[in-house]
Formats: structure tokens, sequence, C-alpha cells
């Protein structure tokens, strides 16, 4: 390849990579912007959240009162999870079409063909609970993180007790 080619090649990687920029800065615009309602308990419970799902009004009508206490909680809890999941599926659908503009630009791999392709190797974060806070599924145990210790001795991190270890002497 000659040079000239070599920078014409990176003349145009170099556009689509400020083209891509340009469409993930729109998309992360567009994003901010959205918000989702639902309602729940006959329709006596709105609830509006933001684009990270955070809730940012709550409205009930007037007949409201026709609903107990733990009704409208429920209600509440229903509609702020309904629009939650309404507004992610809007961001994932902005999502994808920065995906479209980024599947344009060549990976570093593509470019390298001995560099590994880390994209792939990123691992993707589990789908976020919708469970109450003492619910079985958040009470599952933490992920296995690979690592084992073997052939370890403890050690006593508290000063005090430290001083009565046998570890801790100095003829040890």
């Amino acid at each position: 390849m000659t040079n000239e080619a070599a920078k014409a090649q990176l003349a145009d990687l170099a556009e689509m990579v400020q083209g891509s920029f340009a469409a993930l800065a729109r998309a992360q615009r567009d994003r901010a912007r959205l918000t989702a309602s639902a309602r729940a308990g006959g329709r006596r419970v709105t609830v509006t959240v933001n684009a990270d799902g955070v809730v940012i009004k709550i409205e009930f009508s007037d007949d409201i009162d026709a609903l107990t206490y733990s009704e409208i909680a429920a209600a509440v809890t229903s509609a702020a999870q309904e629009a939650a999941v309404e507004v992610k599926q809007k961001s994932q659908e902005i999502l994808a079409e920065l995906q479209a503009e980024k599947a344009k630009i060549p990976t570093l791999s593509e470019m390298f063909p001995l560099m590994p392709d880390i994209q792939a190797m990123m691992p993707t974060p589990p789908e976020v609970s919708m469970a109450p806070p003492n619910a079985a599924e958040r009470r599952a145990p933490d992920a296995d993180t690979g690592l084992r210790f073997e052939n370890v001795e403890e050690f006593e991190h508290d000063p005090q007790a430290r001083a009565h270890s046998d570890a801790a002497t100095p003829g040890w």
C-alpha cells in the first residue's frame, strides 16, 4: 500500500469516527430528554420517570381514596416499574441506531490482525432486578470471582488480638 493510499484510508477512518461522535452526541441528547409514564390502580395512579428510570412525577386521580394505602403503594410501584421498562425500551431504540453507526468503524483487531478484540472480551452486565428488597433473587450469593486461595495462613487484623497471637511474637 502506498503512502498516499494509507493517508486516504486514515482520513476516511477519521471522518467516520468524527461522524460517529456526532451521532453519539445526538443520541445522548435524545436519550436525556426521554420520559415515560404508566398508570396503575385502576388508572388512579400515574407515574412518570426520566431516561434513567428515576421517578420525576406521581399523580393521583380524584378518586384515589377508593384504594387502601397498600393498594396505592402497590400501584405506585407497579406504575414506576412499567414506566421504567418503557423508557429503557425507548433508550435501546436510540442506542440501536448508534450501534448501526458504530458497526461502520473497523475494530482494532480488524486494523491490526494480531490485536485481540477487546470489545468482545467485555462482560455484559446482568439484568437489574425489579424484585422488592427482601425477595429471594436479591438474597442470591455473590457472583463467584474465580479466585481461590489455598494453603494460606489466617492473619488477625485487630492489633489487640494480634498482641496475644503466637504468630505476632518476635520468636515465631
